[in-house]
C-alpha cells in the first residue's frame, strides 16, 4: 500500500492498511490510523497522530513547524480526528508552548484546496473550509461551522457551532452560534436557518433561535440586559444554552 517512491521515516506508525503515494513523505512521530490515505507528494511531520479514515490529498503540508517568530523548535503536536479530507495544498501547522502545545482538528471536517489551520487552532467536527479559508493562531471553531471562500480569521478569536461565514469574509470578533456573518469586517447578517434544517433542528427551535437573534443585536439592549433575557428563556428553549454560554464566555467581544 506504500508507494516505492514514497519516504517514510522509520520512527513513523502506520496502520496495516494505509495508502502512501508516489514521493509523499511521512516523517518521524506521525501516526495514521486504519483506513486513511495519503496522496502523491504530500507531506506529514510530526509530532502528528490522524485517526482512521483520513484523506490527505496530494501537496498537502500536514503538521509542519507553526508559523510563529517565537517557535524555537519545541515538540509541540497536531492532533487530527477520524474521517476528514485535506484537499490539494492544504497546510496544517502544530501548536506552539505560548499556547495549548497542540492543534486539534476533529472528525469528519472538510478541508478544501488551498485551506490553512494556524497553530494552537481548535477545529470542532463537521466544519466544512472553502477554498482559500484562513485560520489564524488559536482560533477556535464549533461544531458545523462553515467558512465559504476565502475567508479569514484573526487569531485568538472564537466562532460558535453551527456558524456561517459568507465568502470574502474577515472575522475580527467572535461569532456566536447559529449566527450568518458577511462583510469587512464582519457584521452579523441573520440566522443561518437553512444550516439548522438541514441538521433536523424543528422549525419552533429556529424560530426560537432567531427570537435570540433579535434579542442581542436588534432589540437596542445593552449586552448584560440582553444575556439577562436570554438566559430566562434557556429553561423552556435549551437550544439557546450554546448561544448563552458563548456570549458570557466571548473574550475579543462579538461581532457587531
Amino acid at each position: 500500500m506504500i508507494d516505492a517512491r514514497a519516504v517514510v521515516d522509520p520512527k513513523a506508525e502506520l496502520a496495516s492498511d494505509v495508502e502512501v503515494g508516489a514521493f509523499a513523505v511521512i516523517g518521524p512521530d506521525v501516526v495514521i490510523g486504519p483506513g486513511s490515505r495519503i496522496g502523491p507528494h504530500a507531506v506529514v511531520t510530526g509530532p502528528t497522530r490522524l485517526g482512521r479514515d483520513n484523506v490527505v490529498f496530494q501537496f498537502a503540508s500536514i503538521g509542519a513547524a507553526p508559523q510563529d517568530k517565537k517557535y524555537a523548535g519545541e515538540p509541540t503536536r497536531l492532533e487530527i480526528g477520524d474521517r476528514n479530507m485535506f484537499r490539494e495544498c492544504c497546510t496544517i501547522n502544530r501548536g506552539t508552548t505560548k499556547d495549548r502545545n497542540v492543534t486539534t482538528i476533529g472528525s469528519d471536517n472538510w478541508f478544501m484546496a488551498y485551506t490553512h489551520v494556524a497553530h494552537d487552532c481548535v477545529v470542532g467536527s463537521n466544519c466544512i473550509l472553502s477554498n482559500f479559508a484562513t485560520l489564524g493562531g488559536h482560533v477556535e471553531l464549533g461544531d458545523w461551522v462553515i467558512m465559504a471562500g476565502f475567508t479569514g480569521i484573526h487569531q485568538f478569536c472564537k466562532v460558535g457551532p453551527h456558524a456561517f461565514l459568507a465568502n470574502n469574509t474577515a472575522v475580527t470578533r467572535d461569532v456566536p452560534p447559529y449566527v450568518l456573518v458577511t462583510g469587512q469586517p464582519a457584521e452579523p447578517h441573520s440566522v443561518n436557518s437553512e444550516g439548522l434544517k438541514r441538521r433536523g433542528f424543528t422549525e419552533q427551535q429556529i424560530r426560537n433561535i432567531r427570537n435570540a437573534y433579535r434579542v442581542l443585536y436588534r432589540d437596542g439592549l445593552k449586552l448584560a440586559e440582553a444575556v439577562a433575557k436570554l438566559e430566562a428563556l434557556v429553561p423552556e428553549q435549551p437550544e439557546l444554552r450554546i448561544f448563552v454560554d458563548f456570549i458570557g464566555n466571548s473574550e475579543r467581544s462579538l461581532v457587531r
